[in-house]
């Protein structure tokens, strides 16, 4: 081979091996020995598998609305007395609610508005006669009520609903009507009846206004869950000696303005765009607040056919089929307090017939008497008409009880209901038509391997706030649940149960509706 020749193989070979030493298809492999990398460290034991977004089947979570109303007029309820402490006041309220809590009761309905007044600080109208034994004087040492009633409820995944009269403007057992009642202040449309009770006009824009500022500032400024009013709108005869109720300034108003309405439909006319506007008030302000009402039982005699008794529509002024008719509610409490075997009130066929109004598929949670139900075993009838209206509702089920001294007087009615309907805890319905600020990410979870037992923490993945938690094991083909309140977020779990090994936790974020977030599940092996 000449010089020239072996010139250019030298050449072709360098080239040859330079293309291949720079091909993508060639990983270059480092001869510098660098020292052994230090062992990751897992968080989890080997013997506990985690899985990146492991599904399973896990089983429906358990729901009914729980509820008990709690009056503070006349002291009924809470405070028991108007000479109470503000730590007296406070230490009812906690037995009350740790009450309800270990019998697996989801809501609370907190009589905050009784008559004019408040039992909270309010920008509107003076502290309650019924807080401190004077109207407009604070409790002492100050705390407002309501937000410990809210925080303590909530920590206790609780609903807390704050119930208004909307109309009642002085309770005869309220104390003197003194200068700083709104009795006085809204004198000219405010009349005083037979009963010693004093009114507002329903028509009177002045008060609707007010009121309608009073809800705002309850929504606004407090982490409440709903809004409730009761049955008394246009007051029962009874309270005015049978006589009308005295709103010929108002009426006559409207005649000379060219109303043509009779007078009982311009009545029922106004309380009708009075709770409009309070749903829709409520709603522009949160969403997330429900509304409810729960009007006197009976819409009309004969509705359904062989009811007797008052007429709501036609004494109160109250239509309240058409608030349920046209959606104005998120919930219907209908006062259904008459026994199931009655037969001029009949307890199963009232719900019926309301079910059968319900257009909307708001929740209809039927109002129960536990205080005063007329039977011999008062336990036996309440958790009968539970099982009724579990029947009846189906899927969206639930119920108030009048009223929470039926529980805390009556071990029996307690025992009852724990032992036969209210075995475990569950979460409220769902409000599909209602929305949260924001959804609930799928939580965190940790599992560490502990002995006999298994140690699991977790937390939101945004930093979301949580409203309760619902964590999921399996043992062998079985599930438990268990639902937790929000500040839980680490518990043990025994890897044996009924002779069965754990091998699956899953834990769910709960929101302020009942919404479920996406689960974590871990598999154990």
């Amino acid at each position: 081979m000449n010089h020239k020749r072996q010139f250019h193989f030298f050449w072709l070979i360098l080239i040859s091996v330079l293309i291949y030493n720079c091909s993508p298809q060639k990983k270059q492999v480092s001869k510098i020995k660098t020292p052994p990398s230090k062992p990751v460290i897992k968080s989890v034991p080997t013997n506990v598998k985690v899985e990146d977004n492991y599904r399973v089947d896990l089983p429906a979570i358990n729901r009914e609305f729980r509820g008990a109303w709690i009056a503070s007029v006349a002291n009924i309820n809470w405070p028991s007395r108007t000479n109470l402490t503000s730590e007296q006041q406070r230490s009812e309220a906690i037995e009350m609610l740790n009450m309800l809590q270990n019998n697996n009761f989801n809501a609370v309905i907190l009589q905050v508005r009784p008559s004019g007044d408040a039992l909270y600080k309010s920008s509107h109208e003076p502290w309650s006669y019924f807080m401190t034994g004077e109207i407009g004087r604070e409790p002492y040492p100050y705390y407002d009520p309501l937000e410990f009633w809210v925080e303590e409820a909530h920590k206790r995944g609780i609903e807390l609903h704050v119930w208004l009269n909307p109309y009642r403007a002085h309770h005869s057992n309220g104390g003197k009507v003194t200068s700083q009642s709104l009795a006085n202040k809204f004198s000219d449309v405010t009349y005083r009846l037979r009963n010693g009770m004093y009114w507002f006009d329903p028509a009177s824009p002045v008060i609707q206004d007010h009121v309608s500022k009073v809800v705002n500032e309850l929504v606004k400024k407090y982490d409440i869950d709903a809004v409730h009013f009761d049955d008394y709108f246009y007051p029962y005869a009874t309270y005015n000696g049978g006589a009308d109720f005295p709103d010929s300034k108002t009426w006559n108003a409207y005649r000379n303005a060219g109303g043509n309405l009779t007078r009982a439909d311009w009545r029922r006319d106004n309380v009708n765009r009075f709770v409009e506007r309070i749903y829709k008030e409520i709603k522009n302000e949160k969403n997330y607040v429900k509304f409810g009402i729960s009007p006197f039982g009976i819409w009309k005699p004969d509705y359904p056919t062989g009811i007797k008794g008052s007429s709501q529509y036609d004494e109160l002024y109250a239509d309240a089929k058409l608030w349920l008719n046209k959606g104005w509610v998120d919930y219907f409490a209908p006062q259904l307090y008459w026994p199931v075997n009655s037969t001029g009130q009949s307890f199963p066929r009232l719900l019926e017939w309301w079910k059968t109004e319900n257009n909307f598929n708001r929740h209809l949670w039927p109002g129960l008497n536990t205080v005063e139900i007329k039977v011999s075993d008062k336990p036996s009838e309440i958790v009968n008409q539970i099982e009724l209206s579990r029947h009846i509702l189906k899927d969206d089920t639930g119920e108030i009880h009048w009223s929470i001294a039926g529980l805390t007087k009556s071990y029996s009615m307690q025992n009852s209901l724990k032992i036969r309907v209210y075995q475990d805890k569950v979460l409220i319905p769902r409000s599909p038509w209602l929305k949260t600020n924001k959804e609930l990410s799928q939580p965190k979870l940790n599992l560490k391997n502990n002995g006999s037992n298994v140690s699991a923490n977790w937390n939101s993945s945004n930093g979301e706030k949580a409203f309760q938690w619902v964590l999921f094991t399996k043992y062998g083909n079985e599930w438990r649940t268990q639902i937790l309140n929000a500040d839980i977020q680490n518990i043990e779990i025994i890897k044996f149960y009924n002779g069965k090994n754990l091998n699956t936790v899953a834990i769910k974020a709960i929101d302020r509706l009942g919404n479920e977030s996406d689960y974590k599940a871990e598999k154990i092996k």
